[in-house]
């Protein structure tokens, strides 16, 4: 966290921006990638497996249902799968796609100033061909979005002039072995220090399966991204994460996480490759073995995120309100961080 912190914006222009941001963001989306804004879901059943496990391990907060036989229903992590099976309902064209306004609750989240137990997220899909399941799409994709974020900054920094615009015009590209062969000596975190500070934005590839180190840069769950295809330049996977500098927080800013999303043959061998077999027989893990949904590619992009970099915040709950631990609280205050 910041040691020393000045604040741009008051409260009241702060909320004010929170607003724009948000309105412009998904307004720019859905016209660049040809998104139809759908209904989400804050809560699915448990035993359909269609929540995001994210990295495999977290708990999803749970409630049992009175009216349906105490039935077990799961706060959503993120929506990764959920989306895919809406691509079906609304039968989604190639090349067009949906979005929504996603909310959920990690409880397990170790919270800092970038992490909550609250998220946020603009949730998106699309439908694809099997022919533009490959690097070259997502790398045209994660263009578009880049421009989106890019242009956002800008017309933020026309409305409130105190902020300067810190983007790059374009995006770089990097693999995840690429940046361990060019920083053998650092832990992936560093890595992304790193390139992030030298390139300003930067998408980093083929995030989830083992480096020649022996092990990920970090972690995917099995079931949605696709990170154990080889692709044509001679690496593996076709997901990844676009990485910003922060000067505030002086490191490397995640705002989204995406990917081309997993066909029956790299589902098989992911379940494989993280021993996760006995989802086969979920139902949503079932109708892609039997290509009953659509192949895609999707992602989320933090609302609060991107809020929390376009106006300089030093802490995420500047943007959001949520709980935070007494300790913090205190830190905070006494940097003169004021939380929502």
């Amino acid at each position: 966290m910041a040691t020393v912190y000045k604040e741009l914006l008051s409260l009241r222009d702060t909320e004010e921006a929170i607003t724009l941001i948000k309105r412009t963001f998904q307004d720019l989306l859905s016209e660049s990638l040809g998104l139809l804004r759908v209904t989400a879901p804050l809560f699915v059943r448990n035993d359909t497996g269609v929540n995001d496990d994210l990295n495999g391990t977290e708990r999803p907060v749970s409630f049992p249902i009175k009216a349906d036989g105490m039935s077990k229903a799961v706060i959503v992590h993120s929506l990764a799968k959920w989306k895919r099976m809406a691509l079906k309902k609304y039968d989604i064209a190639p090349g067009q796609g949906i979005f929504t306004d996603m909310n959920a609750i990690r409880a397990d989240e170790d919270l800092d100033e970038l992490h909550s137990l609250y998220v946020d997220q603009f949730d998106w899909e699309m439908t694809v061909e099997n022919e533009w399941r490959n690097l070259d799409y997502l790398k045209e994709v994660v263009t578009k979005i880049y421009s989106v974020m890019y242009r956002t900054e800008e017309l933020v920094a026309k409305k409130y002039p105190v902020i300067t615009p810190l983007l790059p015009k374009s995006i770089h590209f990097v693999h995840t072995e690429q940046l361990e062969e060019d920083y053998p000596a650092l832990t992936p975190k560093e890595r992304e220090n790193a390139i992030a500070k030298k390139r300003g934005a930067v998408f980093i590839i083929g995030i989830g399966a083992d480096l020649k180190s022996g092990t990920p840069h970090d972690g995917r769950a099995s079931d949605y991204d696709d990170w154990s295809t080889p692709t044509q330049d001679g690496f593996k996977g076709l997901n990844g994460d676009i990485i910003v500098w922060n000067d505030i927080t002086g490191a490397s800013f995640e705002l989204s996480s995406m990917g081309v999303r997993v066909d029956k043959d790299s589902l098989n061998h992911q379940l494989v490759l993280k021993g996760h077999e006995s989802r086969k027989q979920l139902p949503f893990h079932s109708a892609l073995l039997k290509d009953e949904l659509p192949l895609s590619i999707g992602g989320g992009i933090g609302q609060s995120r991107l809020c929390m970099f376009y106006l300089r915040k030093a802490h995420i709950g500047q943007v959001q309100s949520s709980i935070w631990p007494d300790a913090m609280v205190k830190d905070c205050a006494e940097k003169g961080i004021v939380l929502l």
